[in-house]
């Protein structure tokens, strides 16, 4: 009989190996041990329903009309930061230094969707505190617009929506944030959205185009010219 002889760092290794096992047990559960059949540890499901007979929920848990002046400009808001999104990964192709500032614009207009959605009309303090609207978003956007314009060539003449993929698509931006300002204007008007979102989105619009033609400029592409048909 052939004896095995066993050297004492492995010996100490292998009395150690269960142990280890049923330590890393006890902190590590394993994924056959979750049950699906229940529910448990679930992520909630996309879809909740609630909607299904036309009508969402506010802020602060008023349900209104899908129709309502409050969704459609949710809603043109949320298509506004699509856009910008698209936008900004055309900007992140050729390699543009600015799509820092559109991604701090999509953050933003979360908070104005959240602004909106929180009419005051059946809204509480503590409602208006969580979605209250800064004004510093506006100071931002007026300095940026300031230091494009000084880089680029005076605008002497209309320009059409051109320049380039970067440029066409943030000018598209600036149409929807142009229609996502009309829609906001009543509501602020009524007194249920804070003034300064209006003002927001007014300001958006005019970065949009001047960033729109700053991306025509570093990427040397040709802006159309407005010119009478004949």
């Amino acid at each position: 009989m052939t004896s095995v002889i066993i050297k004492p760092a492995l010996l100490r290794c292998l009395l150690r190996t269960p142990r280890i096992i049923n330590e890393y047990r006890k902190h590590t559960p394993l994924i056959l041990d979750r049950s699906y059949a229940t529910g448990e540890e679930r992520s909630p499901k996309i879809y909740t329903k609630t909607g299904d007979k036309g009508f969402s929920s506010t802020f602060t848990g008023e349900r209104r009309p899908k129709e309502d002046h409050i969704f459609e400009a949710l809603g043109n808001t949320d298509e506004l930061s699509s856009i910008i999104g698209l936008a900004r990964e055309f900007c992140l192709d050729k390699g543009h230094m600015f799509t820092g500032q559109l991604d701090k614009i999509q953050c933003v207009l979360q908070d104005v969707g959240s602004n909106i959605a929180t009419p005051r009309s059946s809204a509480r303090e503590s409602h208006r505190q969580r979605t209250k609207f800064t004004p510093q978003a506006i100071t931002d956007l007026e300095t940026w617009i300031d230091n494009f314009t000084e880089e680029l060539p005076p605008l002497n003449n209309f320009i059409l929506p051109s320049g380039g993929k970067s440029s066409a698509a943030l000018h598209l931006a600036r149409t929807v944030c142009r229609r996502a300002e009309r829609s906001v204007a009543p509501i602020v008007r009524s007194g249920e959205a804070d003034p300064d979102v209006a003002k927001f989105l007014n300001r958006l619009s005019d970065y949009l185009f001047t960033v729109a033609r700053y991306a025509a400029m570093k990427e040397a592409k040709e802006e159309k010219i407005y010119r009478r048909p004949e």
